[in-house]
Formats: C-alpha cells, sequence, structure tokens
C-alpha cells in the first residue's frame, strides 16, 4: 500500500471548474518521509484548489498554522507561524517530467494526481533559514551579547584614482 495513497486527488471524475480540499497534518504526514527536519509538532491546515481545464489542472495550495522551532541562539523550543501558497501547472503528456519547477507533466492515461511532495514542499520553503525565538529578541542580554560578539564590519577608505579626481573636478567647473 503506497504510504501517500491519502493525498491522491482523483480529478478524473470531476467536472471542470475549481474544487476545493483540505488537510490538516502534523507530525505523522511528515514521518512518511523519513527524513530528518527542522521543526517537530506541527499543526498545519492545508487548502488545496483544484482548477480543471479540458487540457490541463491548476493546484493552488495554501498552507497555514504553527511549528515548533528551536532558537539558533538559546537553544530554547518556540512556535512559529508558519504560512505559504504555491501554484502548480499540471499537463497531460506521454511520461512524468518534473523538471520546470512550475509545470509537471504527468501521462495522461494518470486518473489522479499525489500532492503530498508539494505540501511537504510549500511547509519547508516556510521555515525561516534564521530560527530566533520571540523572547531572545526582545531579551536586552541577548542583544547585548550579540553586538557584543557579532562580526563588525569595518569600511576602508580606498584612495581615490587620480585621474578620477581629475575628471570630477572638470565636471564640477561646467
Amino acid at each position: 500500500m503506497d504510504r501517500f495513497r491519502n493525498y491522491d486527488i482523483a480529478f478524473v471524475g470531476l467536472k471542470p471548474g475549481k474544487h476545493d480540499f483540505n488537510y490538516e497534518i502534523n507530525q505523522q504526514f511528515f514521518d512518511l518521509f523519513e527524513t530528518e527536519h527542522e521543526f517537530f509538532n506541527p499543526n498545519i491546515n492545508v487548502n488545496v484548489l483544484l482548477d480543471k481545464h479540458t487540457t490541463f489542472l491548476e493546484f493552488y495550495i495554501d498552507i497555514a498554522g504553527t511549528v515548533q522551532l528551536i532558537c539558533d541562539i538559546s537553544n530554547d523550543a518556540f512556535s512559529e507561524n508558519v504560512q505559504n501558497d504555491l501554484k502548480i501547472l499540471v499537463k497531460f503528456g506521454e511520461e512524468y517530467d518534473d523538471s520546470n519547477e512550475d509545470v509537471i507533466t504527468i501521462n495522461r492515461k494518470d486518473s489522479d494526481f499525489n500532492i503530498a511532495h508539494l505540501i511537504y514542499e510549500t511547509v519547508v520553503l516556510s521555515i525561516p533559514m534564521k530560527k530566533v525565538s520571540p523572547a531572545v529578541q526582545e531579551n536586552e542580554e541577548y542583544q547585548n551579547l550579540l553586538d557584543k560578539y557579532s562580526p563588525k564590519i569595518k569600511e576602508e577608505e580606498k584612495p581615490i584614482d587620480p585621474r578620477w579626481e581629475a575628471l570630477k573636478k572638470l565636471k564640477d567647473n561646467n
């Protein structure tokens, strides 16, 4: 049995037009992928809008919810709101092809389309690269430590080429 079967959308029996599908995903969904994640305890609502046309399908995937993250600075767990959307065009062809990030080609004999990987990508891409707890952002002690130990950017004055300086004088005289 395919572990992603619950995320198949059978489009063959659907009339042309818009169709809504809703999912609530949690840790069990992400465990299906058997990979490590930078978050835990996800509680995410997924709204999928399928706009079926006669020759292609359009999927609009919206996610909104919360995940638990570990702060990069304090190592404390905190809750982060996540929100993201994705638009994918699915067209029919001879064989499966997902080389284009916005267009997926599936076999014209297929009767359903699995959206589990699209949901997964949409959630993972909504996780911030820099994970800083709100408690750290509001804490002056942490901010002082960050200021003290953060690398300082020094702006060095470069000597100006004398030729440019001469041209600048000509420009200023006019």
